[in-house]
This record gives C-alpha cells, structure tokens and sequence, in this order.
C-alpha cells in the first residue's frame, strides 16, 4: 500500500529523528545540527526521486546512515558522508559544493564513494577504473569502504523491489566481491548478511527449505541451550566473572556451504550450534588469562576436543579478530563450539576495524589494517594497463595470506596463499591427490607444480595408474599434501618390502631354507644392495629377480663380500687412514662416508639432490659436492665441468657417492633426434616411448623442413640402462638418422 506525501513525510522524519537520538557516538556540540544539514542537502539533492520500491529515494541514504552509525559504530563524518554518498552522482551538486559546506575530509568521501558507485555498469573497463581511482581515496580513508559496504547491505536488504535477472547480478556481485570485502574488514555480522541475502536472491527454494529447518528446531535450540548452559552459569557466578551467555546456528550460507563442499545433507551437519561467553573483563588481570580461565571453567565441566580448540587470542586473525573457540561434547552426546570473547573482543568481532576506534591505545589490530592498506597502495602504484586486470587484482589480494580457488561446480576452496596444482588436489581428496597427473586452471593445461592464484577453477587429471612420488614433496606446500604423500610413500615402500620378504621366504623355502644372516651374508653382496630392507624392497618392486637364486646360494661369496665392501669405503681409505668416530646424539656431516643414492622416505629432504647442470640418472659415473649453505649433497656427473672446477678448487668438499636405487625414482633427461622426413615418423616415434618402452615424455619438440627434421624430447628415465634401450630402439626406427643423450642441459 503507497503511503500519501504526508505520510511519507512524516516516516522520514522519524527515521532522522530515530538516526540522531540513537547515534553512538554523537557527542559534540554541533554535531546533531551538521546531521541536520547533511540530510537537507541529500533531501533537496534527492527530490522528486523514487527506488524501484516507490519509496522516496531519502530512505535509502537515511538506511546507509543509520547501518555506518547503530551497526558499524561510526561516527558524525561518516553519517554524513553515508547521507551525501549519491547526492554528487543524482543532482546538480558538486565535489566542490561538499567541500565549501562540510569540509576537505568529507568531500574527499564522498568523491571516493561517487567513483565506486557503479563499478559493475555496464561499461565494465570505465567502471574497473573508477573502483581503482576510488582506492586511491581508501588507501587514505578506510571509511570510503566501510560506508560502500553499508550501502550494498542496504540495497541487498531491499533486492525484492528489483526484477529477476537483476536480483541475480547484484547478488552475484555482492558474493564476489563485497562479502569477502566485509570478511576482511573483520565486519562478520554484515558479512553473514551479506552472503545469506545472495544465497536467498540465487537459490530461493534452497534458502527457504533451509530456513524452514532451522526454525522448526527452533524450539529444541532454545532448550539445548538452556540445559547446556546451566552448569557454566552456576560456575561463572561462582567464580564471580560478570558475563552473557547465548546460543546461536549457523548463518544459511555456511550450512548450505557446508552441505556443498561436504557432500552431506542438513541432518548430517552436527555443529549448527554455537554458544558464545561474552564477559566483562577484570581490568587488573589479562583478557587473555581470563578467556584462558572460562575454558578451564567449562572443560571441569564438559570434555573438551582437543584437535578442535581455536586459540585467536594469543594470535588474532589477519583482520584483527580475537576468541578463545572450543569443541565440547553436550549433554546428549552432541558436540558444541563454545566462543569466548570479552566485550572488545566482541564488538571488534562485530563491527570489525570500524571498532578499533574505540580502542586506540590497541595499536596491533591497526597494524593489520595498516599492512593491508599499503598492499593497496603498492597496488595502486603499478596499475594494471587493463583496468578490468586491475579489479581483479584487488579482488585477489582482499586475503593476506589465503587464496579462493573453484572446483569444475563451482564450489570455493580456501587454500594458502602459493597453493600449487598438486595441493588443490589434495585437498579434494586424498586418492585424487595420489592419482593425479595434470591439472587445468581456467580450462588450461597446466603442471602439477603450477602456483595457483586467487579465482582460479581447477580441474584435476588423473590416471588409476598413477601414484604419488618422493620427488612431490618439493611441488607442495601444504601440510595436508605433505603429510599424504609421506604416508603413501612409507605405506609403498613397506608393501614393497612385505611383498619381497614374501616372495624371498617362498623361494628359500623351495632349498628348505630360511632368512638368517648366512643367507644374506650371500644375497647382499650378490645383488648389490646394503640391507635386508633394500634387498626386499627391490625383489617386491620387481628389480631384483630370484630366477638365479640356486647359484646365487651355491657360491662361496666370502671374497666377494670383502670386495663388496671394500668398493663402498675405498675412496674413505685413501683419505684417511684414521677411523671416522661418529657421535649417534649428534649426527655431524661426514665427508668420508659415501652417500648412498637411494630413497629415504623418513626424512623431509632427501640426502642429496641432482645437479641441473648436468642432470646425472642412476648408472652415470658421479661424484659429491656437499654444500655448506643447504647441507646437502649435490651429485653431479664426473665430466660435468662443474663438478670439475670444484674438484680443482674445493676437494675437501667433494664425497664419495654409489646409486642404490634404479626403478623407484624417474630422473628426467633430453634427448636430441633428427633424421629424414617420411609420413607416420612422429607417431613411430612416440609409439616407441610411451607404448614400447612405458616411458613418460615430458616435452617433445620436433619440426621439419626441406624432407629434414630435427629436435628434442624431454623424457623421464629411471637409469641409464632403460635409457640406452630407448636410445637403441628409436635409431632403428626407419628415417631416424641420429639419436643422443643431451649433456649438460
């Protein structure tokens, strides 16, 4: 029902009047006549205009006004600026008009706020440079965005006046932009807000049938909570801590989130509750100690979940927000989050930044503001050539140290900042993780080790055939990954190992004899390895075949065993004559002892690390350079001419080294070819390595002219002897005229 022009008058009065009595912070003389004239100026700026809602268009900055000032506890510049934010953009008044009436500081808002009021029109590149013309004014008033923020709520609060299609557009852009803005403001309650309104305005039945379940427990909320919180009551009171205490669900959006990124129903999301402990803090004892107290207070009472307890006390979030979360099991078998705060923890978790004002003697939480400030402002200072580049940059840089990623549906992932490929699978799922080969980003096919950005969709490659590897380590960043790939690579190894003691025992038992340490006496030496383990391991991976076993048992090995390990220490005798004394409490680099090149899943790095220069692979001649900066051993090739000048110039750093490992990990090499042209070569090629010989190519480059061809391959390989095979194998290809092993690439 449209109200008269009378009654429209009198309903704006009373939301002036309702804007000035209820001002938090209006305690200036003269500040209630500058509100005054503020809104005359917004009224005779406004007139005649209507929202799509028919109400008269002064509403709307009257609602953006009283959002800043009851909501965000702003003060007077920044309820008049809420006042005049369109007034510039609607009427014949200029930025020079705002300055002589109300001064440079309100004008210099007010002009930010005019720039950024249609950064998604439809003239999407003057827009985008409008939002970056606009940062110039945050990066030195941050109210610019909190009173933008306070306007998109206002309008998403009134998105049912306007049609279908628009409804999705703007709610889209709200979820985009302005809620992760809000989070990292620290503003939570318009944040939830926020997002709950753009979930209601693109899935409607979803949001109604959610809402629908959250009040029909609405009942049963309410008495879990009254029983839940008896006994802490009673402690509290006890313990003379002055304190609220209050229950509420989960915002719409993160359960409907939640049920997405889970796969899960409602009924099966168990943490809907939360109860929250706001008190007043004793002055003469910490906030931190106190918070610290109540726990204890409340786990004497409930059993606490020790891998679910969240301490932002002692440090707060990037945006300044600080409590004490903990998991404790209810009294019916259900888990509860318990938050604590104190009252500034609590309007700071409210109201964000915008409360820091009122604590000014707390400088850290405006630390924070301030590092993100100057990543705007270095922002600013190298904009983007394309201004729809550079929205985007900031949209990406709103997180410190934390990235939004996509799934192919669509779903958000909150990963760390330098996330690769390989962690986003991970994070999926383990088994995707280990199964991965590849992976598009934004429908491009990138490597495993491709950094992602904030925004990026990711679609994961993988293979049944394939299986996480040591060499993954170094293409992951998160603990989630690495914890994976380690548990699959020691679950691997000792299947391996399982596997060939199996298969050693039911070979011995054929002769009617078991494992002993006669027996290995013999097989080490024989089979070239220097432990039970590594002996299994090769006979389960299938390296070592017992096919030759009777000889192999029937041989008297005793000067083959001196031989034996007289080739691993050879090098340590001719150095020294000394014996090596190692300390096993404190293990100390030995330049004597030889490195053995094999893999060593139990460490976080492995002993040593192949030389880019020359890119030594098992079955090369090879030498050691220990280097003291990373200690660690760099192998390199015995001709590498690195590994040449250093023999000459730090021989005391050089180590001897042996290759204990040939089917386990893939080194990667590059191969030149050439020959003439014929039809069908390239894929006899191919054929040859990935078919024939089960080789993976890496890159392959190859291109022909005048009935000549020429290039490279870059092939994994895991010893030189597969790779003379390959070698061997592609020069008998027809029209194939020459094939070599690339050195020092």
């Amino acid at each position: 029902m449209s109200l008269t022009v009378a009654e429209e008058d009198i309903e704006i009065k009373r939301e002036l009047n309702d804007l000035i009595e209820n001002c938090p912070r209006c305690n200036k003389r003269g500040d209630k006549a500058l509100i005054r004239k503020a809104f005359k100026v917004a009224c005779e700026g406004h007139k005649g205009m209507k929202r799509k809602s028919g109400e008269p268009f002064i509403m709307h900055p009257l609602s953006v006004a009283r959002i800043v000032s009851q909501e965000m506890g702003l003060g007077v510049t920044s309820i008049i600026s809420a006042l005049l934010h369109d007034v510039v953009e609607d009427s014949e008044y200029t930025i020079e008009d705002i300055e002589n009436l109300f001064g440079q500081k309100i004008a210099s808002i007010v002009d930010g706020l005019t720039k950024i009021s249609g950064v998604f029109d439809s003239n999407s590149s003057f827009q985008a440079e409008n939002f970056r013309k606009m940062l110039l004014t945050l990066s030195d008033d941050v109210r610019v965005i909190l009173i933008k923020l306070a306007d998109r709520l206002h309008n998403m609060r009134t998105l049912f006046a306007l049609p279908a299609q628009k409804q999705m557009k703007v709610s889209a852009e709200t979820l985009y932009l302005f809620a992760p803005l809000a989070h990292r403001m620290g503003l939570y309650a318009i944040k939830t807000e926020l997002e709950d309104l753009s979930l209601k305005y693109r899935y409607p039945d979803v949001y109604d049938e959610l809402e629908f379940k959250i009040k029909s427990h609405e009942k049963d909320r309410l008495a879990f909570i009254n029983e839940f919180s008896k006994p802490i009551k009673k402690q509290l009171t006890k313990n003379k801590i002055r304190y609220d205490i209050s229950g509420r669900h989960k915002s719409i959006y993160s359960i409907w989130h939640k049920m997405q990124t889970k796969d899960i129903p409602f009924e099966e999301i168990y943490d809907l509750m939360a109860i929250r402990i706001v008190f007043n803090p004793d002055i003469e004892i910490p906030e931190k100690t106190q918070c610290w107290n109540i726990y204890s207070i409340i786990t004497d009472i409930y059993m606490p979940k020790p891998e679910r307890i969240r301490d932002w006390v002692s440090t707060p979030k990037a945006n300044g927000y600080e409590a004490l979360h903990a998991t404790v099991m209810g009294p019916n078998g259900q888990w509860v989050e318990v938050q604590i705060r104190s009252r500034r923890m609590d309007e700071i978790a409210e109201r964000g930044f915008a409360a820091h004002w009122k604590y000014k003697n707390d400088e850290s939480h405006e630390s924070e503001l301030d590092k993100w400030l100057k990543r705007i402002r270095e922002l600013l200072d190298s904009p983007q050539v394309d201004a729809l580049e550079f929205l985007d940059d900031f949209k990406l840089n709103l997180f410190s140290s934390e990235i939004f990623l996509f799934t192919p549906k669509g779903e958000i992932k909150k990963m760390p900042l330098d996330s690769t490929a390989l962690d986003f699978a991970y994070e999926i799922h383990t088994e995707i993780g280990h199964k991965a080969i590849g992976a598009k980003v934004n429908h491009k096919l990138v490597p495993l080790n491709y950094r992602l950005k904030s925004g990026d969709q990711i679609e994961i490659i993988t293979s049944d055939k394939n299986h996480s590897r040591r060499e993954w380590l170094a293409k992951v960043i998160t603990a989630k990954a690495k914890a994976a790939i380690k548990s699959s690579i020691k679950a691997e190894t000792k299947n391996r190992i399982e596997k060939g003691k199996q298969i050693l025992e039911d070979e011995l038992k054929k002769f009617k004899l078991r494992p002993s340490s006669r027996i290995f006496r013999k097989l080490l030496p024989e089979y070239d390895v220097t432990s039970k383990d590594e002996l299994y391991s090769k006979i389960g991976s299938g390296i070592i075949q017992l096919d030759q076993l009777s000889k192999v048992l029937k041989k008297n090995t005793k000067n083959k065993l001196i031989k034996y390990w007289s080739l691993q220490f050879s090098k340590s005798a001719q150095r020294s004559d000394k014996p090596v004394a190692v300390n096993p409490a404190k293990p100390k680099f030995n330049y004597k002892t030889p490195v053995l090149l094999k893999e060593d899943i139990e460490s976080e790095q492995p002993e040593y690390s192949i030389a880019q220069c020359c890119r030594p692979i098992p079955g090369d001649d090879v030498l050691g350079y220990y280097d003291q900066e990373s200690e660690n051993v760099v192998v390199h090739k015995t001709k590498c001419p690195n590994a040449v000048k250093i023999s000459s110039s730090q021989s005391h750093l050089i180590v001897p080294v042996k290759w204990t490992t040939h089917k386990v990990l893939s080194f990667l090499v590059k191969v030149a070819i050439s020959g003439t042209d014929r039809f069908g070569i390239y894929n006899d090629i191919t054929t040859i390595i990935t078919k024939d010989l089960t080789v993976n190519i890496r890159n392959i480059s190859l291109s022909g002219h005048d009935g000549i061809w020429d290039g490279t391959i870059d092939l994994y390989v895991h010893n030189k002897k597969d790779l003379n095979n390959l070698l061997m194998n592609l020069s008998k290809i027809k029209g194939v005229e020459s094939v070599k092993r690339m050195e020092n690439v």
